[in-house]
């Protein structure tokens, strides 16, 4: 069984168009944040939506959904409240109403190995920006202690890694739609035979560009975003 997990979409479909041109999969496994930040809002929802085994949601999609709070990097939040705006006149009932209900936690199978994802943390499934590829083992096993599963897939810091912790391994498939690792690639991961590989796809960065820049957004804010799809950093 092939599983394929994303997160980090971002609107950003050329990147995750990329991704399903390069894997083939059994289950999709999506981690969260399907909006904010690119142009392309209903046809990433309407993919997910038709498409994925798993899908949990992820602190934008909660914050288009019921209005709340991103809590993102303040330089990061005009873009995702800018960007958001505009996702909002897109969206349909139904697509919105995808991303409010979409829950927060979900478990599967995988070649009898139980899976859990959920976009953040355990602790904190919307906000904690702390279970990065650098953080100590001692904090990557308290956050994730209580959580009976043999993988635990995480998103939100757009930052890819695999780690063992006890019996556990912590996924981190990157971002698909806005990677921000100095890498511009769209990010991924494929869970396959018990073995977990990251991986890179080169997308048409160009084609999401112009379509960015076709929001109508402020100058300022769509220069930061064109960079951070450009340079792959925040």
């Amino acid at each position: 069984m092939r599983a394929l997990v994303i997160s980090d979409l971002h609107a950003n479909w050329p990147g995750l168009e990329a991704v399903l041109a390069a894997e083939s999969f059994d289950q999709l496994m999506v981690i969260g944040d399907l909006v904010s930040y690119g142009p392309y809002a209903p046809a990433v929802v309407d993919f997910v939506k038709a498409q994925a085994t798993l899908a949990v949601r992820g602190n934008h999609d909660e914050a288009l959904a019921h209005g709340a709070d991103c809590r993102c990097a303040p330089s990061s939040k005009p873009l995702a409240e800018a960007t958001r705006a505009r996702h909002r006149e897109q969206l349909t009932v139904e697509q919105v109403s995808f991303l409010g209900i979409s829950p927060v936690t979900a478990s599967t199978s995988l070649d009898g190995r139980t899976v859990f994802a959920v976009h953040a943390s355990p602790h904190d499934h919307f906000y904690r920006y702390t279970l990065t590829p650098t953080a100590s083992e001692q904090h990557l096993a308290q956050e994730t202690f209580d959580v009976d599963a043999e993988y635990v897939l995480l998103g939100h810091t757009h930052l890819p890694m695999v780690r063992r912790v006890g019996e556990r391994v912590l996924v981190n498939p990157g971002s698909v739609g806005q990677p921000r690792d100095g890498d511009s690639r769209a990010s991924y991961a494929v869970i396959e035979d018990g073995r977990v590989t990251l991986k890179r796809v080169a997308y048409d960065i160009e084609r999401t560009v112009r379509d960015l820049r076709g929001l109508g957004l402020e100058d300022d804010v769509a220069s930061r975003l064109i960079s951070i799809l450009r340079t792959g950093a925040g």
